[in-house]
């Protein structure tokens, strides 16, 4: 019996009958195997028949390469499988893709946020006042100066220069990094309007106010109501500030700490600021006197009330110590002829001669108050500012010093403190010494230095 295994569908052969001894004979996929005799005793005897007839020589079938067959049981496990599509594979890909465009873009970021090696043309970026950070992202983007203006505007957030951006005109370069394109936009570039006023040393408060107002910058009651604290204004940050007192009949606070110099003001800033232009000058400058005036056991306010004077009736740093020493004679001397320590300056006195440079009459001061115009010095005023009537310093400075005054009042010529000089004279401005400074330790000699000076 053949079986052909190349088409399952196909009936096998029928088998052929025939006399001859029989012999087993398989053939497997086109493999012969051996024939086997079949033992005598087990074969039949075939029937007698008519003779069958000749069956058509089929053509034989074509001989397969040999190879190893497994059988299968039945025809379902004969079928091939059929191939899928790769999703796996597909998956790894897309995921590969997205891992390479994503590396990709944070490289961009990174660039973006360190800035280009080749910067773009200058040009100039007008930010509005009020802008935010969102809207001056959008428009550095819409400028061309930065290509993702989410990412600006996270940095300006998370580094902490959000709220320092600035408005006005601004030059910026397409490629420069954020930190370059943030300080840029946080100074302040809208060029403010200024005026530059010198203040001489030896102006009271009065006159300066009267100067930032002549100016246009404010009024003069309202600089000095600043001035003095009279509106709120609070200037405790500076220790002496704090360590002014507040004397009974003191007519100003702020005179004396006023410091007179050349300044910068931006025209239209505000009272407080242009105050306190004054007062942090004074502050730098004698913050290092603090050491010196506790070592001496005097006050900043003493210090600066005969600094006033010193300034008003000196002026020149070649004498300030000079005078300082005179000053301090009269205040500080045993001498019974100074029992009263009595400043004695015609400065600040009872005086009403329009020739003398007197706080009281002929100054700023004075015609501020109206004393002049009411045709004499109230009497509680005298009380505390006239230095032939009181004994010791005033109720407070009747200038604003200079530093060199400043200086001298803490510390006098020492020989002259030690020599005992209490009087001194300036030489007539029309007389042959103009200008000159007479010193002596008497009266009488004072006297004699009066008429040398032109005076008698």
């Amino acid at each position: 019996m053949r079986i052909n295994r190349t088409n399952p569908e196909q009936p096998a052969a029928q088998p052929v009958q025939s006399h001859a001894p029989l012999k087993a004979q398989t053939e497997v996929n086109g493999f012969e195997l051996p024939e086997q005799e079949i033992p005598k005793e087990n074969q039949k005897e075939p029937p007698k028949a008519a003779k069958p007839p000749k069956p058509k020589k089929e053509k034989p079938a074509k001989k397969p390469r040999r190879q190893p067959v497994e059988e299968v049981e039945d025809d379902e496990e004969n079928e091939q499988p059929r191939r899928r599509f790769p999703f796996g594979c597909l998956i790894v890909l897309v995921i590969l893709a997205l891992v390479g465009f994503g590396g990709y873009k944070v490289s961009q970021f990174y660039a973006e946020l360190d800035g280009q090696k080749t910067l773009g043309p200058t040009q100039t970026i007008t930010v509005p006042e009020g802008s935010s950070v969102a809207g001056i992202a959008t428009q550095l983007k819409d400028a061309g100066v930065i290509e993702y203006d989410w990412l600006f505007k996270l940095y300006a957030k998370y580094s902490g220069r959000a709220s320092g951006l600035q408005y006005g005109d601004f030059t910026l370069r397409s490629g420069m990094d954020y930190n370059t394109i943030l300080k840029t936009l946080s100074v302040q570039q809208v060029k403010r309007k200024t005026i530059t006023i010198t203040f001489p040393e030896g102006y009271t408060s009065v006159a300066i106010a009267q100067k930032m107002e002549e100016n246009g910058l404010c009024s003069v009651d309202d600089f000095l109501a600043c001035a003095n604290g009279e509106d709120g204004s609070d200037f405790s940050q500076y220790d002496f500030w704090n360590a002014i007192p507040d004397t009974e009949g003191r007519l100003m606070k702020c005179e004396g700490y006023l410091f007179p110099d050349t300044y910068e003001f931006f025209t239209d800033d505000s009272v407080y600021n242009y105050v306190n232009t004054f007062y942090k000058e004074f502050d730098a400058k004698t913050s290092d006197l603090w050491d010196t005036i506790n070592e001496k056991g005097t006050t900043m306010n003493d210090v600066v009330i005969l600094a006033s004077f010193i300034q008003e009736e000196a002026g020149m740093p070649a004498e300030d110590a000079k005078v300082s020493a005179c000053f301090h004679n009269r205040l500080e001397s045993d001498d019974p002829q100074w029992a009263e320590h009595k400043l004695e300056s015609n400065a600040s006195s009872y005086i009403m001669n329009d020739s003398d440079n007197n706080y009281l009459w002929n100054s700023p001061t004075a015609a501020y108050y109206g004393w002049p115009e009411q045709g004499a010095i109230p009497d509680d005023v005298l009380a505390h500012y006239d230095t032939y009537r009181i004994s010791g310093l005033p109720a407070g400075a009747i200038t604003n010093p200079g530093i060199d005054a400043i200086a001298a009042a803490l510390n006098p010529d020492q020989e002259y403190l030690d020599e005992g000089y209490y009087f001194f004279v300036t030489g007539n401005p029309n007389g042959d010494h103009p200008g000159e400074y007479f010193y002596a330790k008497t009266a009488d000699e004072h006297h004699q230095n009066c008429i040398i000076a032109g005076w008698g």
